[in-house]
């Protein structure tokens, strides 16, 4: 990756990771962050447990779709603390997460990575 590409993709994972102040929303068939991003799940996640197993290096490629401390979950959204104490956003217990090589809203360029990542469904 050329250095200026490897900049694009630090920043695009930094504004991913800004809080999102709004619960996810239906798409085109998934889930989408408020920018009309798509959002995933890991399979290494266990839904329910109110925990991410996405952290550190996974985190940087994975940017989590951060929650404020005053976003309130409601039906199928829940709000877990990860383990830096930062909030994140869970659809029916599962975390949820940007792919930082999606670079316009619609753009499902990882579902199936490492067959592990799913794009995130309603």
């Amino acid at each position: 990756m050329s250095p200026s590409r490897a900049s694009c993709a630090v920043l695009l994972s930094a504004l991913l990771a800004v809080p999102a102040f709004a619960q996810p929303k239906p798409a085109d068939g998934a889930l989408v962050g408020p920018s009309g991003m798509t959002l995933y799940t890991f399979d290494k996640d266990t839904a329910g447990s109110g925990k991410s197993a996405c952290n550190g290096g996974c985190a940087t490629n994975w940017p989590p779709f951060m929650a404020a401390d005053a976003d309130k979950p409601s039906g199928d959204f829940t709000v877990l603390t990860r383990d830096d104490g930062k909030k994140q956003w869970a659809a029916k217990g599962w975390p949820l997460y940007y792919w930082a090589k999606d670079s316009k809203p619609g753009d499902k360029t990882g579902d199936g990575v490492n067959g592990t990542w799913k794009t995130a469904k309603p």
